[in-house]
């Protein structure tokens, strides 16, 4: 089947495509707010028509949240799944948006043309960019390349709170040869990334309890042990001073950076004087010896996110606190144990009090495994080369520092190794007002999955 047809197709049907994804970026599919629960339902419903017009055998299947949409279209060669989601973020503020929210819009920017409008990047503007592909092919060759499955879900933005039922409970019909995601982004401005590593996460949230009140600074200042400054010396003790964690054990399952990657991560020219000047920093605070990309991306952290004690209102108050919290989290690498860290870090806090002092950690808090993708499979050379036809620079195999739990899922749930590929840029503002996602984006993305299924199949 011809290649050059399908990608002359989507140069020419662009308009058409920018306004179906318009049609359901209309769609104020907040999943978090009860509120928007029948705008969810709506866009699940666009999607079963768009995917039908295709010839899909698709349905809208329920779940105790947001209703999941599957698709089948059989077909010759590898069966490939496409994930992604019709959620979006709440739009708050709303005052900060220089357009509504759900009236997208065409832009002409000092950067170039954007689409400007909540879910634009994340990830309706995404994920419509292979179903524009297929469609594509669809038009050109009657038939798609290959055996494909649509999955996309409506409770990303929410948690997921369905999506490990849902994927147990249907195994077998969400197994394929590979799972490919598109909620991710290039590196830089015009680097086409695939995406083999996803850090895992620990939250941990402990409060020191001392005094059985909060005393006169005055009066038991010096006699009484103060919550704070216990739980001040253990924050401060969990990194040595070259910027290791020193919860025992806590690098247990960290690989060492593959010579191959290193050597992409390294031709990728990443400036960290540069990527720290922008917020105001400059000087790198992570393990001494490892590059800034390592850093962000193939290492593990140890990051206090939030700590309060005694008072902190306006003006002054000799207070000595009865409690001391704090909220730390673990970016976790590799194959470290989420529980293996828990029991490890707890251990460490409690041998750290001193008498009179007590410590609660919250057991409600999430943990989840890192997931590294093998590229052992042809396939991910394949997409590679096929992205590195599209864009003015080769294709590198990246880390992501986020965590990005689905990919996790399709590996241990379903066995199927998943391929990170998206097309946002780090100016896309998600998750904030004024969302956007670039017109050039979401052309040449249309025209990468064009070319990732003739590579593919």
């Amino acid at each position: 089947m011809s290649l050059d047809a399908v990608l002359s197709r989507i140069d020419t049907d662009l308009d058409a495509s920018v306004t179906r994804l318009m049609e359901l970026l209309r769609i104020p599919s907040i999943s978090t707010d009860p509120a928007y629960a029948d705008h969810c339902d709506a866009a699940a419903d666009w999607l079963v028509a768009d995917l039908a017009s295709l010839g899909a055998e698709v349905t809208k299947r329920p779940t105790p949240g947001h209703p999941m949409v599957v698709g089948h279209v059989p077909g010759d060669g590898p069966h490939l799944l496409f994930y992604g989601h019709y959620d979006v973020q709440p739009v708050d503020p709303l005052d900060l948006w220089d357009t509504p929210p759900f009236e997208p819009q065409l832009q002409d920017t000092p950067k170039g043309r954007v689409i400007r409008g909540r879910g634009t990047s994340d990830d309706k503007g995404q994920l419509m960019t292979f179903v524009e592909a297929c469609r594509a092919w669809k038009a050109e060759h009657g038939t798609l390349p290959c055996r494909i499955t649509f999955f996309f879900e409506g409770e990303e933005e929410s948690g997921s709170p369905s999506l490990v039922p849902f994927m147990e409970e249907n195994r077998e019909e969400l197994t394929s040869d590979i799972a490919l995601i598109c909620d991710t982004g290039l590196f830089g401005h015009d680097t086409p990334a695939i995406v083999t590593m996803l850090r895992g996460m620990l939250q941990e949230e402990i409060t020191i309890e001392g005094p059985s009140k909060d005393l006169h600074s005055g009066m038991f200042g010096g006699i009484a042990m103060n919550p704070a400054r216990v739980l001040s010396r253990i924050l401060a003790g969990l990194h040595d001073e070259t910027g290791r964690v020193t919860v025992p054990d806590f690098y247990d399952g960290v690989p060492e950076l593959p010579n191959s990657i290193a050597a992409q991560w390294d031709d990728l020219g990443f400036d960290e004087s540069a990527f720290l000047g922008e917020v105001g920093l400059s000087v790198p605070a992570g393990e001494q010896g490892r590059s800034g990309l390592e850093m962000i991306w193939s290492r593990p952290t140890c990051e206090i996110n939030g700590m309060w004690s005694g008072y902190t209102g306006e003006g002054f108050k000799t207070v000595l606190p009865s409690k001391a919290s704090a909220k730390i989290s673990f970016r976790l690498v590799g194959t470290q144990d989420p529980a293996a860290i828990d029991r490890n870090f707890r251990a460490y806090v409690e041998a750290m009090l001193p008498p009179d002092c007590t410590v609660t950690f919250n057991d409600n808090l999430g943990a989840g495994p890192a997931s590294v993708m093998s590229t052992d499979s042809p396939m991910f050379e394949a997409a590679r080369a096929a992205l590195s036809d599209e864009w003015p620079k080769a294709a590198a195999y990246v880390g992501c520092g986020g965590s990005i739990p689905i990919a996790g899922y399709f590996k241990s749930i379903v066995g199927t190794d998943a391929m990170l590929i998206g097309f946002g840029r780090d100016d896309d503002q998600l998750h904030s007002p004024n969302e956007k996602y670039d017109l050039e984006c979401f052309h040449k993305g249309i025209r990468s999955w064009a070319r990732i299924l003739d590579a593919l199949s």
